[in-house]
C-alpha cells in the first residue's frame, strides 16, 4: 500500500516543477500587463496631442463649460474614465468629429474616445 503513495521527494519534485512552470508564466503575464498599460498611456499621449492641436487651431469659442469640464476630467484620469463627453452644439460636434479623425489617424480606436451621449434615466 505504501508503494502507491508518492514519496516526499517525488511530491517535492512535483511542487518544484509546478513552481517553475508558474514562475515562468508570471513574467509573461506581467510583461503583457505592462504592454497594455504602456499602450494605454501612449494612446492618451496621442489623444492629448491631438486635442491640444485642435484647440490651438480652433480655439474654445462655442464649446460649453460642461463639455470642456467633462473633457478635462477625462484627460485628468489619463484617458481611463468612462466616455462621458457629450457634444451638443455644432462647434462641439465639429471638434469631436475632428478629434475622432485625428485619433484614427494616430492609431486609436473608437472605443478609446471620450464621446458619448446617454439618454437620461
Amino acid at each position: 500500500m505504501n508503494a502507491m503513495k508518492p514519496s516526499l521527494s517525488r511530491r517535492a519534485a512535483t511542487a518544484i516543477a509546478l513552481s517553475v512552470m508558474i514562475m515562468g508564466a508570471a513574467p509573461k503575464a506581467l510583461a503583457q500587463t505592462q504592454r497594455d498599460v504602456d499602450w494605454t498611456r501612449q494612446k492618451c499621449v496621442r489623444y492629448k496631442e491631438a486635442y491640444g492641436a485642435a484647440i490651438a487651431k480652433r480655439g474654445k469659442t462655442g464649446l460649453s463649460e460642461e463639455f470642456l469640464a467633462r473633457h478635462d476630467a477625462f484627460l485628468a484620469t489619463n484617458c481611463t474614465a468612462q466616455a462621458d463627453v457629450c457634444p451638443r452644439s455644432a462647434k462641439e460636434l465639429e471638434l469631436a468629429n475632428i478629434l475622432v479623425l485625428m485619433s484614427f489617424n494616430g492609431g486609436l480606436s473608437s472605443t478609446f474616445l471620450p464621446f458619448a451621449c446617454r439618454k437620461p434615466t
